[in-house]
């Protein structure tokens, strides 16, 4: 037991320490920035004599390529993420890149990002690279040294002195890694101030998103209406009417051949048996009475059972989700696993299933996770251990449950390399409300 919180301990370590050599990196790469920056400048001021058209379209797509390393960076160490503009065209004349609002906003980071950001990220690397300097170096060359010298505002001429500075340099290097994540999240935001797009920009974004998934969404509905249509018409209804021609028949056959009409009332039953199947499996296309009565969780435990791979499921649902978004999820982990069967050549195939802000929520022993704009997620990973390979645009199996996740404001990420093992993550935006009654 005592060894999990030396664990944590040394995890958190490696985290700030990370942080310092990230903060450290990102003062470099803003040195970078500057330079780039420097050539759109003599690129604009090119213009005037007509080489800076041909210079300035290359010049601003470093810049944006630059800019884009950023966002993924913030995304990536502190969690913040940051909107994009809209891709340059290609070929991009210096008109158009002139005319793009996202190159005077990368402009402006370029030049302001070295010398604010680039100050604020160099504090803790200093103060750990100067805290060193004083824990480990200043104890042995104080000595050597005629009159003593000075580390910080302690004169180290005496060994209490030494002492003293000592302990101010474990000060400055525990000071360097608590401050590391605090100053990377303040850099991310910095940089969002100077790199999201325009409110207007992101609203007309999430209109144009959210008509397509209304769009997408009604046609869902419809080829939906349209397959329970057809599975009744050429099952369930096509039996119903065997039968009641077969009870007429029956009927007939009573007072002249009772042994024919047992036969017919014989075949009557086996025909309702039949619908009444068809009806069953209507329903379970449409909602699984799993899925309603013990919810997700059960019903992936479900499907696992009716697999013949051998399926791992591990669910850490501590309430039940909203009907639509187990249903979602559901049925896009039955396409998952039909396409880990049919395509991949897997044996195996690992699920977990997970709700932020949940208890049981995160792993044993690891942050928790939320969303970067704070909602709470239904996070879905299904993990096989096939040949890889897998590509949305050779199929409609992935496509089709992006467009299902997209209703919801959801995603799906693939990780399929050649040779495996392929790994879909799915998430979707979600509050847990009702009281958990699964089995587990």
């Amino acid at each position: 037991m005592s060894s999990i919180p030396s664990r944590v301990r040394t995890a958190a370590f490696s985290r700030r320490l990370a942080a310092v050599g990230r903060c450290h990196l990102a003062g470099l790469l803003g040195l970078w920035v500057s330079v780039v920056g420097w050539g759109v400048v003599g690129a604009l001021l090119l213009l005037p004599v007509g080489l800076g058209h041909r210079l300035l379209p290359p010049a601003a797509g470093a810049l944006r390529h630059c800019a884009d390393r950023a966002r993924e960076r913030a995304a990536q160490w502190s969690g913040v993420r940051i909107g994009s503009p809209d891709p340059l065209p290609r070929p991009a004349g210096a008109r158009t890149v002139l005319a793009d609002a996202g190159f005077w906003r990368d402009l402006t980071w370029a030049w302001l990002e070295p010398v604010v950001g680039g100050l604020l990220v160099a504090v803790p690397p200093s103060l750990f690279v100067y805290g060193l300097f004083g824990a480990l170096v200043q104890p042995f060359v104080w000595r050597r040294l005629d009159d003593g010298n000075w580390y910080a505002f302690v004169p180290v001429h005496s060994t209490a002195l030494m002492v003293a500075a000592l302990v101010l340099g474990l000060a400055f290097t525990a000071a360097g890694l608590l401050l590391a994540p605090s100053v990377l999240r303040l850099h991310a935001r910095w940089g969002r101030r100077l790199l999201a797009t325009p409110r207007s920009t992101e609203l007309h974004r999430r209109i144009e998103r959210l008509t397509q998934t209304r769009a997408d969404a009604l046609d869902g509905r419809a080829a939906e209406l349209q397959r329970i249509e057809r599975d009744l018409h050429d099952g369930a209804q096509a039996r119903l009417v065997a039968l009641g021609m077969r009870l007429d028949s029956a009927t007939r056959l009573l007072q002249e051949d009772p042994a024919a009409a047992r036969a017919a009332l014989l075949e009557v039953r086996e025909l309702s048996a039949r619908a009444l199947q068809d009806l069953r499996d209507l329903v379970r296309g449409i909602q699984p009475p799993v899925l309603t009565d013990r919810g997700l969780g059960d019903a992936v435990r479900s499907l696992a059972l009716d697999s013949f791979l051998d399926v791992s499921v591990e669910a850490r649902l501590s309430g039940r989700l909203p009907a639509a978004v187990e249903s979602a999820a559901y049925f896009a982990v039955n396409e998952l696993l039909a396409n880990a069967a049919k395509h991949s050549g897997a044996g195996r195939v690992d699920i977990l299933l997970v709700h932020d802000g949940e208890p049981g929520g995160a792993p044993s022993g690891a942050p928790s996770r939320t969303s970067c704009d704070g909602r709470p997620r239904l996070r879905v990973s299904v993990t096989d251990d096939g040949r890889g390979g897998a590509d949305p645009a050779r199929g409609t199996g992935l496509l089709g449950i992006r467009r299902r996740l997209a209703t919801f404001d959801g995603s799906l990420v693939l990780h399929s390399p050649q040779g495996g093992p392929t790994t879909v993550a799915l998430e979707i935006p979600c509050a847990s409300s009702l009281p958990k009654t699964s089995s587990s």
